[in-house]
């Protein structure tokens, strides 16, 4: 099989693990609050549930990151992190005490860890005129995960059986269902997942003269100067097998001459680890906010709300596909400005009209253009800046740098709903802060790219 044909099978294996770890959430998070009150759990329990996930991959991320930049391999690693989820799937059909559940989580959350991998593999894998296109597409699977998720759900609350000593219910069902979906997986990337060359390794010695000729001509694009010094060094003459050797050499250790002050601490890194924190900051914050708010105003029940729901995934999806087609024809830059600009827009209009509205009652046309403004920017925001930052960190490392963007993005998952959470009813400051930090994150961009 040609490496062509090998991409873009590995590219689909990995859109449907992103569309899995969708599916994940979306079927658990409905049941796991009255999962915790059937084991006695105390309320905090659903915060340290949720949070949970995200601290284990919040860890582990940048660990899978620098075994995959050491290795070259992504495969292997994917296989070894879905072990993970199927244990800590298995533990929370299990589910004896609240403890095990919160383990359960923690343990499935280090196979959400591996895709700074996954992601260092992408970079590696593709151009950076197409790599914006290819990361709206991965990101759109999860969304349609979280679109079908609920679907799922249908029929896995009508459970009740028994598994020898174990109880299928509507509550342990959702461990069980998505241990199977992970253990097919494994059989998935063993057949459709390879550890396809890099891009600039298929094209040999031009392709790379060229590449880095392009790089110079836009220094967003390049990686560090050590490495760029190498490939100018390279002549027209070499043969190709002693710079095959050369290529082995450097990337036997690619953390050699590594430094993180000069890899993470220059301006423009910085804007985007801020933008992942700030964008997925608001995201939550603005997810904890919505069920209230619908209760109270609307009196929206689970139907009410899964409605809704369904109708933000389809928004969200149709956004990341917009992007893709737009990022082949505008810059990142341009892309991220724009995001950021509907998303403070998008908190404007809840600051005037859905904290205070006029009236005893706040009209749904105006809660719905809140929630609409503020889903259009997600999609901008989220491709165009890990695009920008694939584009802006070294290459060879690109697997411990995406462990590190989404660590930050990790951190920002968990302090979003502890924000948002006491502040329902406060919601001046809740928006005024995100606000704030949206103004503070458009300026930067400004400086550090434009």
């Amino acid at each position: 099989m040609e490496n062509h044909q090998k991409r873009t099978l590995t590219f689909l294996t990995i859109g449907l693990i992103f569309m899995l770890s969708g599916i994940e959430y979306a079927v658990i998070l409905p049941t796991i609050w009255r999962y915790l009150q059937i084991l006695e759990a105390p309320p905090y329990f659903l915060g340290l549930g949720l949070s949970a996930f995200s601290l284990s991959a919040l860890l582990t991320g940048p660990l899978f990151g620098v075994w995959s930049d050491r290795s070259k391999t992504t495969k292997s690693i994917i296989l070894f992190s879905n072990l993970f989820e199927i244990a800590g799937n298995f533990m929370y059909f299990i589910g004896y005490s609240k403890w095990l559940l919160l383990c359960s989580r923690l343990v499935a959350g280090v196979g959400a860890g591996a895709g700074s991998s996954i992601f260092g593999f992408l970079t590696r894998s593709t151009l950076p005129e197409e790599r914006a296109g290819i990361f709206a597409a991965i990101m759109a699977c999860r969304q349609a995960g979280l679109l079908v998720g609920p679907a799922f759900n249908l029929f896995l609350r009508l459970c009740d059986f028994k598994l020898g000593p174990f109880a299928v219910n509507k509550y342990t069902s959702p461990g069980i269902f998505m241990c199977l979906l992970w253990t097919l997986v494994q059989f998935v990337v063993l057949a459709g997942c390879w550890d396809v060359p890099p891009i600039s390794s298929q094209g040999g010695v031009v392709l790379l003269e060229m590449k880095q000729e392009e790089e110079e001509e836009a220094p967003l694009m390049g990686s560090d100067e050590e490495e760029a010094r190498t490939y100018r060094a390279v002549d027209s003459d070499q043969s190709e097998t002693s710079f095959a050797s050369q290529r082995a050499h450097e990337t036997s250790n690619p953390f050699k001459n590594f430094s993180i002050s000069n890899e993470f601490l220059r301006e423009e890194v910085v804007v985007l680890l801020t933008a992942q924190f700030i964008t997925l900051f608001n995201q939550t914050a603005l997810e904890t906010m919505v069920t209230p708010l619908t209760q109270r105003y609307f009196s929206f029940g689970e139907l009410g709300n899964s409605l809704m729901y369904g109708l933000c995934g389809v928004e969200v999806i149709t956004g990341f596909f917009f992007v893709r087609w737009l990022s082949s024809r505008v810059a990142d830059r341009v892309v991220l400005a724009a995001g950021l600009v509907i998303c403070s827009t998008a908190c404007i209009w809840c600051l005037v009209f859905i904290c205070k509205p006029r009236g005893a009652d706040l009209p749904l046309s105006t809660f719905i253009v809140g929630v609409f403004l503020q889903l259009l920017g997600l999609p901008f925001v989220a491709v165009s800046q890990v695009s920008l930052f694939s584009k802006v960190t070294a290459e060879k490392t690109q697997g411990f740098s995406q462990g590190v963007r989404r660590s930050v993005g990790g951190l920002a998952t968990i302090l979003g709903p502890l924000w948002a959470g006491g502040l329902t009813n406060n919601l001046y400051i809740m928006l005024g802060l995100m606000l704030a930090l949206l103004v503070m994150i458009t300026v930067s961009r400004a400086g550090a790219f434009d």
